[in-house]
């Protein structure tokens, strides 16, 4: 877990040239007829840590040194805000690891439903946690397969490294499962075939969508209207049948620390950080992406001001929308039993040294976010630095 503390440091002392937050204050006007959540989250973003949100001026009663801070608008769209939240989110997912395999399991729906997602996001974010939740589930209780109840933590992502509208669910998969009071190991490689899966995921979805579409609960606009037509809609149906949709299992994780690792890049992470924003010259907007394709080479691309706000507001999540959900044995009404059985019978197995190791850098990295400067003054070191609060115009959050 060093490299998170790398990390960190690598971040504090890097020169961010450029920030979001900027690029949308000096381009407002370039956009316009947006709903009042995405305006909310703008305004959040430019107010972030500037004397609209209010702050604290420390000053010493003895000399003139002032120090002045000004608080976090704490949006989850911010590039700015969630370190510590990050952090602490991690500290409690500590204790509900298991000294097993995890596997890295992304679900991806294909991009002709892109459009239709976007226009319904809440319903179709939640369709696609409830087809991976039932695939999983239902898969690993097969007695052809694994046999056994199983748990997992998803993650939405709705972002490719261009920022494009691309939505797929991280999945982080314990190696085995429970069966009575017995637990079954996943065999070799994961517990059932990826096509298998595509195949079960993709019968599921589009189950569903045509149950919805039947109780006319999904909105068609531009582009998606002439899906009213059921002929229209059956056909778009019939080529969605017709594709191999993307499942994907990654090589098991080598242990808890890695597990982490995972989880801290794809948990709290927005669409595009400030680091990655390399020049905003001309009007373009010029950041750094990875091309999968081509053995994950970091390159730049360029795109207008106006493009680039474009890409990342497709980005803003549905308002209370939770984005990070638990399954099986590791869903809030039954993890505290569940989890206290599955490490009774594999406490043989427990790696102490690696989880007490996680624990310790876990307590670091919240440290680093939380440290208390002293009240002493460092400029004359004799003199008090007394707190005077800075009142605030602005609410942000959300």
């Amino acid at each position: 877990m060093r490299w998170i503390l790398l990390k960190i440091k690598k971040m504090n002392r890097a020169n961010i040239k450029y920030d979001i937050s900027d690029i949308f204050r000096n381009n407002l006007k370039e956009l316009t007829t947006l709903s009042k959540d995405k305006w909310k989250v703008i305004n959040s973003i430019i107010n972030c840590r500037t004397k609209a949100l209010g702050g604290h001026i420390n000053k010493c009663d003895t000399c003139n040194y002032e120090d002045q801070s000004y608080n976090s608008c704490r949006n989850r769209h911010c590039p700015k805000c969630g370190g510590l939240k990050k952090a602490k989110w991690l500290q409690r997912r500590l204790s509900e690891l298991l000294p097993v395999e995890y596997f890295h399991v992304v679900f991806t729906i294909p991009s002709e439903l892109n459009k239709i997602t976007y226009y319904n996001k809440k319903i179709m974010y939640d369709l696609l946690f409830k087809c991976v939740k039932e695939t999983l589930l239902e898969s690993a209780l097969n007695e052809k397969n694994l046999g056994a109840e199983i748990g997992f933590m998803s993650i939405l992502h709705t972002w490719g490294q261009q920022l494009n509208f691309h939505p797929h669910l991280h999945c982080v998969v314990p190696g085995g499962g429970l069966k009575g009071n017995t637990w079954i190991k996943s065999k070799k490689g994961f517990f059932i075939h990826v096509k298998k899966l595509s195949r079960l995921f993709r019968g599921k979805y589009l189950w569903y969508l045509k149950k919805y579409y039947n109780k006319n609960e999904l909105a068609f606009y531009k582009e998606t209207e002439k899906l009213k037509d059921r002929k229209e809609f059956q056909k778009y149906i019939d080529n969605l049948y017709s594709k191999e949709w993307v499942v994907y299992a990654k090589k098991p994780f080598a242990g808890p620390s890695q597990v982490l690792r995972y989880l801290s890049n794809y948990t709290h992470k927005i669409a595009i950080s400030n680091y990655r924003i390399k020049k905003v010259e001309n009007g373009r907007v010029y950041f750094t992406w990875k091309d999968y394709r081509r053995k994950s080479k970091r390159k730049i691309m360029n795109l207008t001001t106006l493009e680039f706000m474009k890409r990342f507001l497709l980005h803003i999540l549905p308002k209370r929308f939770m984005k990070i959900r638990m399954f099986g044995i590791y869903s809030n009404s039954r993890k505290k039993e569940k989890l206290s059985i599955c490490k009774e019978l594999l406490k043989k197995e427990f790696k102490i040294k690696d989880i007490e190791n996680t624990n310790e850098y876990i307590m670091k990295i919240i440290s680093d976010y939380t440290r208390v400067k002293t009240n002493k003054c460092p400029k004359c070191k004799t003199g008090i630095l007394v707190t005077k609060i800075i009142n605030s115009f602005y609410v942000g959050g959300g």
